[in-house]
């Protein structure tokens, strides 16, 4: 960065916002209130889906930082700070963990300096950078995590952003070039199989000026995660993933899959 702060873009509505708003929160304006209440109008479950998807992301950062002993996260394309955040689950479990943010939002590096606090034994980063420059993001990383241990990369809903499949794959597989054994990558992305209402919102909100959005197959999904060892359940709808109370009742499908894969 130059030293100064890129505007903040009101005109348009923004994915990060819209997903604060559709989780209940208030850093967001008229403008992605509205792109918010059109997509919910045509489909009303993505409310929902954005709350499950929220919820997968606390228990695959808990069961990381707890049962696999992860110590260092990079979250890429975190969005803004709401609760339960990367960093608070992993040292609510592992007060010592490292967690390095990227965004390229300005709202959120706004709201990062004063949310992204961090536990006297750990340590939380943000870092303003492009998910178009992997290798740039892994060199910002590199000042706070030891990218020679292993790393818990997230990467929760932005792939669908990158318009061409194959660079979006391209870009998870240069993320995971400079990171070791041991590491793991965490996967969420919006889906198209469930839901023709979420599809065709989808497409309407691609249209409103925002930067598109692509639901993607789940196979395409588990294409970013393919080399790795899938945990267990593997790639499914993220209300399925280790869901809190296990139980003869499996919790409702949603247009939302992930899955955590380790780097052998």
């Amino acid at each position: 960065m130059n030293g100064q702060e890129p505007a903040i873009d009101t005109t348009v509505p923004h994915s990060a916002r819209v997903w604060n708003y559709w989780l209940g929160g208030k850093d967001n304006y008229p403008v992605d209130r509205e792109a918010g209440d059109q997509f919910l109008e045509a489909f009303p479950g993505i409310a929902q889906m954005a709350r499950a998807s929220r919820a997968f992301q606390e228990r695959a950062v808990r069961h990381l930082a707890g049962e696999v002993g992860i110590r260092q996260f990079l979250d890429v394309g975190t969005g803004l700070p709401t609760a339960n955040n990367t960093h608070e689950v992993a040292q609510s479990v592992a007060p010592e963990s490292r967690v390095v943010y990227v965004d390229n939002d300005p709202l959120v590096l706004t709201h990062a300096r004063a949310l992204l606090t961090s536990t006297p034994e750990g340590r939380t980063q943000y870092v303003h950078a492009d998910l178009y420059e992997p290798e740039a993001i892994l060199e910002k990383a590199g000042e706070l995590l030891d990218l020679d241990r292993p790393v818990s990369l997230m990467l929760m809903g932005v792939l669908g952003h990158v318009r061409d499949y194959e660079e979006a794959v391209s870009i998870v597989r240069r993320l995971l070039a400079g990171l070791p054994p041991g590491s793991h990558l965490t996967v969420s992305e919006g889906s198209n199989v469930h839901s023709r209402e979420n599809v065709a919102a989808q497409d309407e909100y691609n249209e409103s000026g925002a930067v598109p959005y692509i639901p993607r197959s789940p196979v395409q999904i588990g294409g970013y995660l393919a080399g790795l060892e899938l945990l267990e359940p593997g790639l499914v709808p993220v209300t399925r993933w280790r869901p809190p109370v296990a139980g003869a009742r499996q919790p409702a499908e949603v247009d939302q899959y992930g899955g955590v894969g380790r780097k052998a």
